[in-house]
Parts: C-alpha cells; structure tokens; sequence
C-alpha cells in the first residue's frame, strides 16, 4: 500500500491509501471490509499495531466510492507527522565521502539527530532562516519503524521496517560546518521534509536497489542508487538498535549520495523561488518549494 495522512474538508488529519481512483478513507474502508477500524484511525494508531495491517482496497465493492476523495480535494500532510525521533546517517555513500574530503570510509555508521518539529510534508516550504546559512539540499531514503525493538539483529531488521518514503535532509552548512556537530544546522523548521507517501515493506522486496534524485528547478544535481551505500538497512538498524530504542513511527534518514550543493563547483545553494524535488524509484517524487524566513 502507499499511505498518506490527509486533511480533507473538515481539516482534520486522516489516514489514506493512494489508489489509481484517488485517496481512499481507511478508517471507513476498514467498516466497509469488516476490519478492525481503530487500527486506521491514523497513521499513529496504523504504526502502533506493531504488526502493521493492510487493507485489499480492490476489494471494496462498488457503493463504497464514497470513501474515494480525489487527490486534488485534500491535502497530503507528513506521511508520519511526528515521529518519536529521527535518526539521520552521515557520509553512507561511498562516492559522498569522497566528494567531502574524507580521509578514509566510515568504519561504522556516523549518527546523528534531526528535531521532529523539522518535519513537514509535500509541496510544504522549506523556510531559509534569516541571516541564509547555505541551505543545500539532500536526497535519502527513509526507512519508517513498525515495531518496538532493542538490540535487533541484522538477520531480523526487517522484520520492524513499517516501510519506505523519500526525505530530504535539508541542511544549513554554515551552522552545520562551524558548530563542529550536526544538530543545529540539520534541525531548523522545516528542514525534514518526507513523503508525499509511506509505501509499505511488502511493496519493495529490497530496499537497496531503487534510483535516488535530486533536482532544483527541473535540474537533476543528484542522482545515484541506493545500491552504493556503505550500511545498508540491516545494519543500520542493528547498529541504532544496540543503544536506542527503537519504537513504532520512527524514522531513519540513510544518508545521502554525491551531488549536494556544498562540494559542487561553484557550490550551489538553495534560495527563495527555488523548487526541490526528491524522487526515488517506486516511492515517488517529493517536492518542495523554497522561501525567504522572516
């Protein structure tokens, strides 16, 4: 399935499954199909089931084509609105880290935080703070946690991966370079966006071989495979697993390939005006326009 959280006319947020017919209401699919309907109340309540359901909304019959909004009546909020905490992955591309400057490969995954309250979704503006500290931008792979876990082995990782969606770790390289730690420059409002859907772990066999982009102004200035990380998915999870809980709605933003504004000559920043899209294979395109903060 791809999941979306909505806001359809009554302004409240919604838990949705993207079909060729538009935006099917899951909470009332799940009455139509006998389902238990407190699961699809939203994407909180999907993610804490722990055993994440689907629903076979082919299945519906005919006289429920009330529960399908077309996509142009609503409006896509973050796929997971506020995840516990996101955890982000420095320098996992091979070609990244040498395009930085690094002496040598990571040995392990280089972690670190992005605040929840940088979240925000599709077609929502990524704010530069005043004083333009070089906003670049950064295509990943998210993986979104389905199940509470500690200490997860490699060989089960999967087995807590809820599912999949486009993210950019939107970055403001003067803090993040002179704070000599990543936070602050990672962390600002708006700085995570993700989606426009959650495409669940059964849709995607193998996370590791999907086409990664990023374009600005219909420009493409990434472009890589998820193949070329250096800590695929089982480990990251294992590494992560071993200190940090890891509970349902979480996010893990698997670094990012070469390509980004920084090290390009001459470096290219985001400015107001700008549109960002992320797009990866099979999870769709993930766009975002830039303004000036105030």
């Amino acid at each position: 399935m791809r999941l979306v959280s909505y806001a359809a006319k009554d302004g409240s947020p919604h838990l949705g499954a993207l079909t060729q017919h538009g935006v099917v209401d899951l909470y009332a699919a799940a009455r139509v199909l006998g389902v238990a309907r407190e699961v699809f109340a939203s994407m909180s309540s999907w993610l804490e089931a722990c055993e994440p359901r689907l629903v076979d909304t082919d299945k519906l019959p005919a006289n429920a084509a009330a529960n399908v909004l077309p996509l142009s009546s609503v409006r896509l909020l973050p796929p997971v609105p506020r995840p516990g905490k996101i955890v982000a992955i420095g320098l996992n591309y091979k070609d990244l880290s040498i395009e930085s400057g690094a002496s040598a490969l990571p040995k392990s995954p280089i972690i670190f935080a992005k605040f929840p309250t940088s979240i925000v979704g599709f077609e929502d503006a990524i704010v530069i703070p005043v004083g333009n500290p070089n906003v670049d931008y950064e295509a990943e792979l998210a993986v979104v946690i389905g199940r509470r876990g500690k200490a997860i082995p490699a060989a089960r990782a999967f087995d807590y991966v809820a599912g999949y969606m486009p993210l950019n770790d939107v970055s403001a390289r003067v803090w993040q370079f002179g704070d000599k730690q990543w936070v602050r420059g990672k962390s600002c409002d708006t700085f995570c966006p993700i989606g426009p859907h959650l495409t669940t772990r059964d849709e995607i066999p193998d996370p590791h071989t999907l086409t990664i982009r990023a374009r600005v102004n219909g420009v493409t200035l990434q472009d890589s495979n998820t193949s070329k990380m250096i800590f695929h998915v089982p480990e990251l999870i294992e590494f992560i697993s071993a200190s940090i809980t890891l509970e349902p709605g979480d996010i893990i933003a698997t670094g990012t390939p070469e390509g980004v504004g920084a090290f390009r000559k001459p470096a290219v920043f985001l400015k107001p005006g700008d549109m960002v899209e992320v797009e990866i294979e099979r999870l769709g395109v993930l766009r975002n326009p830039v303004v000036a903060g105030s």
